[in-house]
């Protein structure tokens, strides 16, 4: 039975630390319900004590690994049965997997980047696309990198970045038409676990918190942002829809 909410509807993957909790934190103060998807369920609660506290949105939690590709599928088929529809979708759970020579990457290393940061969004995409259609302003954003800027040792993570770059705007041109604008994320350095596997010498203070740039995903994912095919960056001039 399809569960009626006046409540805008976000999804939100990677939600339990970094970028990912402060998105859903930024999009529950704003309202929305967010279905916060991540590995640990116990960070999940804890998530959902704060949304629950600050009293201006509602959660729902799923616990799920997202390298079970198949079990993206059932997510979808759940989502629709319960909800409908979503309106925003963001994609920010990432993997660095190991800063290595390109010859040197062993096939778990680059089987988890895969997975992770390629085809599980894929995999959402396909799952997501039919509920963000019945939205009348469905939203998506993924978290990229500086892709166009290939460094020694990144090539796992930098590869499967590009290669959702290419995904994410093939999408964006074929939903041009539609109510949907989908578009990419670049966050910059972020005081994120990722941030300090890749930098261990850096002082985490050095780089901006994720509170301070999850605020401009819920800005890209608000109906009134009509921009489509994008690649935006966390702190350049605002883009207005």
């Amino acid at each position: 039975m399809t569960e009626h909410t006046d409540r805008r509807i976000a999804v939100v993957t990677g939600a339990s630390r970094g970028i990912g909790r402060a998105t859903a934190l930024a999009l529950a103060d704003e309202g929305y319900r967010v279905v916060c998807i991540a590995r640990s369920q116990k960070a999940l609660e804890t998530l959902d004590d704060e949304i629950k506290e600050d009293g201006h949105g509602e959660a729902t939690l799923i616990p799920f690994d997202l390298r079970d590709l198949d079990g993206i599928d059932k997510i979808g088929a759940a989502l629709f049965e319960r909800f409908g529809h979503i309106d925003a979708f963001a994609s920010c759970a990432g993997a660095l997997g190991s800063l290595t020579p390109a010859n040197q990457a062993t096939p778990a290393v680059m089987d988890e980047v895969t997975k992770i940061n390629f085809l599980a969004p894929q995999r959402l995409i396909r799952a997501l696309h039919p509920l963000l259609r019945a939205s009348d302003a469905g939203r998506a954003v993924f978290l990229t990198s500086n892709t166009r800027e290939p460094q020694a040792y990144w090539a796992p993570y930098l590869a499967t970045k590009a290669a959702l770059d290419a995904l994410v705007l093939c999408y964006a041109a074929e939903v041009a038409i539609t109510p949907i604008k989908v578009n990419l994320f670049n966050p910059g350095p972020t005081r994120t676990a990722i941030r300090q596997k890749a930098f261990p010498g850096e002082d985490p203070m050095s780089v901006p918190a994720p509170e301070e740039v999850a605020p401009r995903i819920a800005e890209m994912l608000r109906p009134e942002f009509m921009k489509n095919g994008e690649l935006v960056a966390a702190f350049a001039p605002r883009i207005h829809g």
